[in-house]
């Protein structure tokens, strides 16, 4: 038995694999292995087979079939190589606006230095940002997970990493924050809009999601200047939310894959019951406002949703779902969200403070909730497919500068 290389370039049409395995077909050949990419509309197609046959002859005949559909082809017969099959340790997903080949230049160049393979490379989005994944074969998780981190943090993109597997593809239930996450303000400090207190809030707020402050202590300081504010502007607030871009099509994508999908939020439920319904949200935990004849007195009721409170959410939310903490996703960008990244099957620190970062999986620094879907694995064309269907495609054209706006 021969082995036999063939190598396939040209424009992309329909009937060219047809061809070539035709000419295959009359050399009696056993397919081995077979790659195929397209990029731009130009193909390439490697194919390896074992062959019985003259394989100058098996050469001679391919070459004239491509010909004949005027593809370019390389030919290698009996070229030494490594006949084991080879499979991807870690699925890595480069997210950059723009990304730069700088970037990826930089990170190849450190997996080399680690002994890390680069097996296959895909397209997984053009929009809201450009993203590649790296399918590699790493020999050491940890030199793995640590070259990205520096990498990312040179160059300027996010990269996660994930092992290959079906524990990649077992996710089945995912948790947001609610502020600064899911949507893109802070709902106390709208509700102090009303008190003329914000600039206190805004002050505590950031302290508490820095972690200096005990959650907590902070939340109720925050609350009390709420005191009798109108119940009405719960309603009049939660109507107003500004949803993070890409929310609406992630939680959408999520549930059509079968993701239970709720929010834990340190927020309070006057207000997040109108994400619950806007969004169709499975779980909701949030702080309720304690209100006596229609007016706030600036307490809460109940057990708070605390750092450790959060994290007993999403454990209480998996358990209702059916399904085991390492088949969950959390996103969240405060120190109050530690403990539920941590706990999460994967963690995504989105935008987050540093402490914050350390403790999560993986980090997005974008104004965008797409880039969720893309860590998960799905891909914008994935994506648009399924809204092209429904009608609901849309794209929204954005600013390039980094930093830039635009809603999806």
């Amino acid at each position: 038995m021969s082995s036999v290389l063939i190598t396939v370039t040209g424009p992309d049409r329909p009937g060219v694999t047809g061809v070539l395995f035709s000419a295959l077909g009359a050399h009696r050949v056993e397919v081995l292995d077979i790659d195929q990419a397209v990029i731009r509309g130009q193909l390439t197609l490697g194919v390896l087979v074992a062959t019985q046959d003259d394989p100058e002859g098996l050469q001679e005949d391919v070459e004239h079939a491509m010909a004949s559909v005027g593809m370019t082809v390389r030919v290698g017969i009996d070229q030494p190589g490594d006949d084991r099959r080879r499979f991807p340790t870690h699925a890595v997903v480069v997210l950059g606006r723009p990304l730069q080949a700088s970037a990826i230049g930089a990170l190849a160049l450190r997996f080399g230095r680690i002994d890390v393979n680069i097996e296959a490379i895909k397209r997984i989005a053009d929009y809201p940002v450009t993203g590649l994944e790296l399918s590699v074969r790493a020999p050491d998780d940890e030199q793995l997970r640590a070259a990205v981190v520096e990498v990312g943090t040179e160059a300027g993109v996010d990269i996660a990493v994930e092992r290959v597997g079906i524990a990649r593809r077992a996710k089945r239930l995912i948790v947001f924050d609610v502020d600064s996450t899911l949507i893109t303000g802070e709902v106390i400090e709208m509700l102090a809009d009303h008190t003329g207190s914000r600039a206190a809030v805004e002050e505590i707020t950031t302290a508490a999601m820095r972690g200096e402050l005990d959650f907590a202590q902070s939340l109720r300081a925050r609350v009390a200047m709420l005191e009798g504010l109108d119940a009405a502007v719960l309603d009049e607030v939660g109507t107003s939310l500004e949803l993070t871009p890409g929310a609406r099509t992630t939680v959408r994508t999520l549930k059509r894959l079968g993701y239970r999908c709720g929010i834990v939020s340190g927020g309070f439920t006057q207000v997040t019951k109108h994400l619950v319904d806007k969004l169709e949200l499975d779980f909701t935990a949030a702080n309720t406002l304690e209100v006596i004849d229609g007016r706030l007195t600036g307490r809460v009721v109940g057990e708070i949703v605390d750092r450790p409170g959060k994290a007993r959410a999403l454990e209480r939310f998996a358990a209702e779902a059916g399904v085991g903490l390492s088949q969950t996703v959390a996103v969240g960008d405060g120190a109050n969200d530690i403990d539920m990244l941590s706990a999460a099957g994967l963690g995504i620190a989105f935008n987050a403070k540093p402490v914050v970062a350390e403790h999560a999986d993986t980090t997005l620094n974008q104004p965008f909730l797409d880039p969720v879907l893309f860590i998960l694995g799905i891909s914008r064309d994935e994506i648009e497919a399924a809204d092209a269907e429904d009608g609901t495609l849309r794209r929204v054209p954005l600013d390039r500068a980094p930093g830039g706006g635009g809603r999806v």
